[in-house]
């Protein structure tokens, strides 16, 4: 594809924007931020939060019913467990994936239109099992020339279209244990033509025995090469979190808001924003004023409508912060506060000018539809299921899609009511994988199988 065939696509991809706040200069602001982090396909999810990194995307003519057979056009088979996303660039599709004893990684790219296996790479091995999630929970990125897959031992891996090794590394080797308790799983992103990494873990000496006595580690924010997977910055992230404040299994999130670019990071008490050039520093908020113990941080931080917003650690309050803002910022300079109910795994999802957080970690199971400019509750509805909701919600075609850890899948329209459309056993177990939608279909992934779910067409 050459310059000006990419630019047009992605003009094209922009000119489907429908905000429904559109004062001005945010109207310019949003479409601009559109053109800049769209993808360079129509139709791709690169990223584990989609094509604009909120959960949401452009796509149109998805399914409003569904089940394991149903408008059901591929399904395939899975080696065994894990919680991360599918990608889909281009003709592709990438899965990380465990086998079915665990110890083996795997990278592994499917014909989008055919489900047919392309290749199955091992990539690593290990010994290490936890029962919350596994060592293939971070999702890969790609781009048109490669896909990049992170695992939980700390392995990094560049593939080529033919599943050939670009590059690999040992993030625990370069720069000591992960240190986490509950298995390391930040998802890469791909922006602007790097690849940046987050390391949000326990410093402190001995913790979880992985740490040597007298080992000195930091929590960072890595900038690298993706053709070469050599270093180009690496900002040490300072924090007064101690204990497993200090741990995050949080994504880097980029933003872009009235002309200024920079990469969101949230763990250790702490939501920050960095410089993508160099990783300098720009804002930082404290969201953990009364210090709190026992406070690790699952959702990642989220974007949207010129705010930029976070959540406390255990289903605690979520937070807006304006954006634009520098240096440090105190708690109880907030935007506005909501209480919850929140998520304690799940990152919210910013669609069409609303904000949609999922609390359906334990006995709660709902999921509210919050203004993002004040947050104020606009509706909240109870979800049934028998299993927590613990996958990220997705926003497209005016619908919002949900699947929780028994694979039991949601479809919710998107708007100013509550209002269920439809549900769907997919069958076995999910792993947290978020629904992918991509190419006017659904991809989901269970712990067996990867259902391409989509309106069958007739004779052309």
């Amino acid at each position: 594809m050459n310059t000006m065939d990419g630019m047009m696509r992605r003009l094209g991809r922009a000119s489907f924007v429908r905000p429904v706040w559109a004062g001005g200069a945010w109207l310019v602001a949003s479409l601009l931020t559109s053109l800049a982090v769209a993808p360079s396909h129509a139709g791709d999810w690169p990223h584990w939060r989609g094509p604009f990194y909120n959960g949401s995307a452009d796509e149109k003519g998805l399914p409003e019913t569904f089940s394991q057979t149903e408008n059901v056009l591929w399904a395939a088979d899975m080696p065994g467990e894990s919680a991360a996303t599918p990608i889909v660039v281009g003709n592709r599709v990438f899965v990380s994936s465990t086998d079915k004893d665990g110890r083996g990684l795997y990278a592994i790219s499917l014909d989008r239109d055919t489900g047919e296996p392309l290749w199955n790479k091992k990539v690593g091995e290990t010994e290490r099992r936890n029962p919350s999630n596994t060592m293939a929970s971070p999702s890969p990125v790609a781009d048109d020339e490669r896909a990049y897959f992170l695992y939980g031992t700390g392995d990094l891996v560049a593939l080529d279209r033919q599943g050939e090794a670009a590059w690999s590394r040992d993030l625990a080797k370069d720069f000591g244990p992960l240190a986490i308790l509950w298995t390391y799983s930040s998802s890469p992103l791909l922006y602007q033509g790097k690849l940046y990494v987050i390391m949000i873990r326990n410093t402190e000496s001995g913790r979880w025995g992985e740490v040597k006595e007298g080992q000195s580690l930091d929590s960072f924010l890595l900038c690298i090469d993706p053709k070469t997977g050599k270093d180009l910055w690496k900002h040490t992230r300072p924090t007064d979190a101690t204990g497993e404040c200090l741990e995050a299994y949080t994504t880097p999130i980029p933003h872009e808001f009235q002309g200024r670019s920079e990469i969101l990071v949230i763990g250790g008490d702490h939501l920050t924003g960095h410089d993508p050039k160099t990783g300098t520093e720009i804002w930082r908020q404290a969201y953990n004023p009364d210090k709190q113990g026992m406070w690790r941080l699952v959702p990642s931080p989220v974007a949207g409508g010129g705010f930029v917003f976070g959540v406390q650690p255990r289903a605690n309050a979520l937070f807006a912060v304006k954006a634009g803002r520098s240096g440090e910022i105190p708690y109880s300079e907030a935007a506005w506060t909501f209480p919850g109910p929140s998520p304690d795994t799940s990152t919210p999802l910013f669609y069409k000018d609303r904000l949609y957080v999922l609390g359906g970690d334990g006995k709660d199971k709902v999921i509210t539809c919050l203004d993002p400019k004040t947050g104020r509750q606009i509706w909240q509805g109870k979800l049934e299921g028998r299993a927590p909701y613990r996958a990220s919600p997705t926003g497209a075609d005016d619908r919002i899609y949900l699947i929780n850890m028994s694979g039991e899948a949601v479809a919710l329209a998107a708007g100013d009511e509550f209002k269920v459309l439809s549900r769907a056993s997919m069958g076995g177990d999910s792993d947290a994988a978020t629904i992918t939608a991509a190419d006017g279909k659904l991809f989901i992934r269970t712990t067996e199988k990867l259902f391409c779910v989509g309106k069958k067409r007739g004779p052309q």
